[in-house]
């Protein structure tokens, strides 16, 4: 099955900025969307961000953000390098959690997070008031 590597976290303070990768590797043509997910000490594992990766005709490269992070948050891609990046800028301390690289393999919409169904080993981020 796809393996996803994160790299990038870190601690910050409130407004502070970090930038995560993830690389894919290994059967990745079945993929239909990489996204990222978090999760919170005490709380459910959450979609923040995805992107479309397969070429799909009418979706190219469509992205999705959860309304928390619209605006701060950008994700973006290298299909030669199959890499994803999250971009996190204006960081909050309520952003703090581990941040996991997701795949979607045989959905259809990359808004639909629970069809995420590979999942990275996460990044730790801290961000102090």
């Amino acid at each position: 099955q796809v393996q996803l590597a994160e790299s990038g976290g870190g601690s910050v303070e409130t407004g502070g900025s970090l930038r995560l990768s993830c690389r894919a590797s290994q059967y990745t043509d079945n993929i239909q969307c990489l996204g990222w997910f978090r999760q919170a000490p005490g709380t459910g594992r959450d979609g923040v961000a995805s992107i479309r990766i397969d070429g799909h005709p009418l979706y190219g490269d469509k992205v999705y953000y959860v309304d928390h992070v619209k605006g701060r948050f950008t994700i973006s891609r290298d299909i030669a390098a199959n890499t994803v990046y999250l971009q996190m800028n204006s960081l909050k301390p309520e952003d703090t959690a581990t941040y996991y690289c997701a795949a979607m393999e045989g959905g259809a919409f990359c808004s639909w997070w629970t069809d995420f169904n590979h999942f990275g080993q996460g990044t730790q981020v801290t961000v102090s008031p």
